[in-house]
């Protein structure tokens, strides 16, 4: 399995960005899509999963109510949909998978697969 993500750039606070990540290889039906982020001198830390048997996201408190996850069937594909965003969201942001799905789905441990990362920077 490989994993590309995408989309990362510079946005001024306020604005938005569509990240993506492309799944290759072989792909199930019950795995878990997650995004992470690592910023300068922190740990990665969960952003958002999503569920594909169920169609469901689960986010951080800190990205709820202005980041959807979502799913392209054709495309093999998770977006990640950051809008309102805050300079405090400047990082590199990892795909990952794992499967089978996972009640412990914020734990950067629980996932085998990662892609390359991508980065965003949010200006003030």
């Amino acid at each position: 399995v490989q994993l590309q993500a995408s989309g990362g750039g510079l946005v001024q606070a306020g604005g938005s960005l569509r990240l993506s990540c492309a799944a290759s290889g072989r792909t199930f039906s019950n795995n878990a899509i997650a995004w992470f982020r690592q910023a300068p001198g922190k740990e990665r830390e969960f952003v958002a999963a999503f569920r594909w048997s169920l169609n469901r996201g689960y986010y951080a408190d800190s990205v709820k109510g202005r980041f959807t996850i979502s799913r392209d069937n054709a495309k093999n594909t998770v977006y990640l949909q950051m809008n309102s965003l805050k300079p405090e969201d400047t990082a590199i942001y990892y795909c990952t998978r794992r499967e089978p799905w996972t009640l412990d789905y914020s734990n950067v441990r629980a996932y085998d697969y990662w892609g390359q990362g991508t980065l965003v920077t949010v200006s003030s």
